[in-house]
């Protein structure tokens, strides 16, 4: 499925799918902010090292199949699937876009 996404969105999308971490890096903003399941990741640093250590490895690859706003973030749902217990599983990832590129990222399963 073919879902319309905000630029920003759309590149960490597509980087994710090639597991490119440079790409995965690039939407962020320099000062930004990474969610994951409560866990926080301040900055391009820690969370370059979040995906170095917990994505890559496990060839986790995220397929969004619904998107929507609410509150001024940008709401994706959909499987991610890879090399980790219960594969797939479903995330949320709600975005906060900023000047173009993502100022923060949460994700919950």
């Amino acid at each position: 499925m073919t879902i319309d996404l905000p630029t920003p969105i759309a590149a960490f999308v597509e980087a994710n799918a090639r597991l490119d971490l440079d790409g995965l890096m690039k939407p962020f903003l320099r000062d930004a902010v990474f969610i994951d399941n409560g866990k926080r990741f301040e900055g391009q640093a820690a969370i370059r090292q979040l995906f170095e250590e917990e994505v890559i490895p496990v060839k986790a690859i995220f397929e969004p199949d619904t998107v929507r706003e609410e509150g001024g973030d940008v709401i994706v749902e959909g499987p991610a699937h890879g090399d980790f217990p219960g594969s797939p599983l479903r995330f949320t990832y709600r975005f906060t876009l900023v000047h173009g590129a993502i100022r923060t990222l949460e994700t919950t399963v």
